[in-house]
């Protein structure tokens, strides 16, 4: 003959008292009849009641999140016709805590006894919380990607129609977008609570670094401005700005001569910040007749929609000076 299979454990009460309470597990009955509601210990700490005061069902629930209440209530009525177990997650309010329970039980009268069911409660804020994180990070990596494909494609457009050929646009195009690609790796959390963001001189120092190795000497291009946080979405548009001023000094102004040099500094005005973009050592400049190529106009729908600022060139003869006024809250945000 087999072995004999071995006895059932006998668990004894204290047992399963100490692992209800290792595990966290609040424990309530519910008296279909009286609407009567009792915990133990842990339930009314997680709910925030005195210990042992006498409370109802519907009493309890007043402390539910106003969004939950009705569902929970619901869902606690409807426990008497579903077959089988049951859970049902809400929020509660303590004080100006939100946590979050998990209320677990059996449905159809399982185990009813004396017209009392029975149930667990579970803390589960933690677990929650961390789900709200995952969505929350979700719906940002899919909001940036989005952006950056319909920026992308704006510049696909832009690049088809001022290019003179293929490879004209795929340079102007891969230009544009590894510009972008500068400023988005850039931006980044500050320390010391300053945001998520870049800082101004930081980023404009890593859009200008590949324009100051094309001439005599290196340092020909000086950032002087402000210490100030740069958000994720006004870099986007800056980057663009700053790519077309330095693509059109390269082709046109100072950068495009070995000598040549570029300053950028800024201002404070009110609640603007005001970049002053200036060449020196180029060639004689003119203004431009007409209202410009695209680059041009993507600068301008960048500085105002973007930025909420403007944009003003001086073609001075001794060199080009443009200035940048942009809202500071929208640089910040």
């Amino acid at each position: 003959m087999g072995a004999r299979a071995p006895e059932p454990y006998q668990w004894q009460p204290d047992q399963l008292k100490r692992a209800v309470i290792a595990a966290g597990v609040a424990l309530w009955a519910w008296n279909v009849d009286s609407d009567a509601f009792t915990m133990d210990d842990v339930g009314f700490a997680l709910w925030g009641v005195a210990d042992h005061e006498n409370v109802t069902f519907e009493k309890l629930s007043e402390r539910i999140h106003p969004a939950d209440r009705d569902r929970v209530r619901a869902a606690f009525t409807a426990t008497r016709s579903i077959l089988g177990p049951y859970e049902t997650d809400f929020r509660v309010i303590i004080s100006d805590e939100v946590r979050w329970i998990a209320a677990r039980g059996q449905g159809e009268d399982v185990g009813i006894v004396g017209r009392t069911m029975y149930g667990i409660f579970l803390d589960v804020t933690g677990r929650k919380q961390a789900e709200e994180g995952h969505e929350l990070l979700a719906g940002e990596m899919s909001h940036r990607v989005k952006n950056l494909l319909a920026i992308a494609s704006a510049l696909t457009a832009i690049s088809s129609r001022s290019a003179k050929s293929c490879e004209d646009m795929a340079r102007e195009l891969t230009e544009r977008l590894a510009a972008l690609g500068r400023a988005h790796d850039l931006v980044r959390p500050l320390p010391n609570g300053q945001g998520q963001a870049a800082l101004l001189g930081d980023l404009l120092s890593l859009l200008l670094a590949p324009y100051d190795e094309t001439g005599a000497f290196k340092g020909r291009i000086r950032v002087a401005v402000e210490r100030m946080g740069v958000g994720e979405d006004a870099a986007t548009g800056l980057a663009l700005i700053i790519h077309e001023l330095a693509t059109n000094s390269m082709k046109y102004g100072a950068l495009s001569t070995p000598v040549g040099t570029l300053d950028v500094s800024s201002t404070t005005d009110e609640d603007a910040i005001v970049l002053t973009w200036t060449e020196h050592g180029g060639p004689l400049v003119e203004a431009p007749d007409g209202p410009g190529g695209f680059g041009s106009k993507l600068v301008r729908r960048s500085i105002s929609g973007q930025l909420g600022g403007t944009i003003h060139y001086d073609w001075a003869e001794a060199g080009l000076i443009v200035t940048l006024r942009m809202s500071r809250a929208r640089l910040a945000g």
